[in-house]
């Protein structure tokens, strides 16, 4: 019976805790579980739920990106900036894609060829983005987006919502990406031990660096979202969102260590992150307090991590 209850905490665990919380903030306040707050909650989900995505291919390798807010708020002011040239909305988003993927390239290259650790270039990474994203806003919103452009944001298919959607497709991909491609071998074994992946012959420099890519690749996405949602793309955008966005991944399970995480747990992370910040919103909670739940929150992922380590 106890080993039993040992595997359903380990397999199911961030599920009997998600819908627990769901639970807890649904009687506190039942506007909780209005169909309009749970469409709202799983919308404002998606944005940094998208870049959890791809900081999960990071820290699968046992890195960390600290830029990715930071290349949300540049790709999001190229954006606007060549919305208002009237660029095509296809070619504008294609464009935003590109920045998030030329900062990701420049992450990989500095932590895999020069040899620096992740932490010190992302950090280094997000002070120059944010520094760019003034320079070209000269620190004002950009705003008065087309209607077109807007509805990457704020329109509906299929009765949900075009950033939810979009989300699950991320979602989806990603999971496919890491389960049944080489790419998605390769990041769980440099993740587990990159000297043996070295020494098997792969390149691991070239998978540890596309992880970054496409961390930055999903910042460059979000930024088109949060763009199109506020009609405006703001100087001072996905500040902060580094700590939703580990926090996610932490809590759906993938280890800071790297080699051992999942796309779904992510995705869960990322649906309590969100509940969590409406939960609080909903009760009045100071915004200050917020970031101190968020970050005891990480700190008790990453200690009950450390745990099952090493029952193991």
């Amino acid at each position: 019976m106890e080993l039993s209850l040992k595997g359903i905490l380990k397999n199911y665990g961030i599920l009997i805790a998600f819908f627990a919380i769901c639970a807890i903030i649904s009687i506190l306040s039942p506007v909780f579980l209005a169909p309009n707050n749970i469409i709202n909650v799983i919308r404002q989900t998606s944005i940094y739920g998208i870049i959890a995505v791809g900081m999960t291919f990071v820290i699968l390798t046992g890195g960390i990106d600290l830029s990715v807010g930071s290349i949300l708020a540049v790709s999001g002011a190229v954006c606007a900036g060549l919305i208002h040239a009237q660029l095509p909305v296809a070619a504008v988003i294609a464009a935003a894609l590109g920045v998030g993927i030329a900062f990701g390239v420049f992450n990989g290259l500095f932590i895999t060829l020069g040899k620096i650790t992740p932490f010190v270039v992302t950090l280094g990474m997000m002070g120059i983005a944010r520094g760019i994203t003034l320079i070209y806003t000269n620190g004002y919103p950009i705003s008065g987006l087309p209607e077109d452009f807007r509805f990457v944001g704020s329109g509906y298919l299929f009765g949900l919502p075009i950033p939810v959607l979009i989300f699950i497709a991320v979602v989806l991909v990603a999971h496919f990406v890491l389960t049944q491609t080489r790419m998605g071998r390769y990041t769980y074994a440099i993740g587990g031990n990159e000297a043996a992946v070295r020494l098997s012959g792969i390149n691991a420099n070239f998978y540890k660096a596309l992880a970054y890519v496409i961390a930055g690749a999903t910042a460059g996405l979000s930024s088109v979202i949060l763009t199109a949602r506020l009609n405006s793309a703001e100087p001072v955008a996905g500040n902060g969102y580094e700590l939703d966005v580990i926090a996610a991944v932490v809590i759906g399970g993938t280890s800071l260590s790297g080699g051992r995480g999942s796309i779904w747990g992510t995705f869960i992370g990322a649906l309590m992150i969100g509940v969590i910040n409406n939960g609080m919103n909903l009760l009045g909670i100071s915004s200050y307090f917020q970031l101190v739940v968020k970050g005891l929150i990480i700190i008790g992922a990453v200690w009950l991590d450390r745990l099952r380590d090493e029952s193991n």
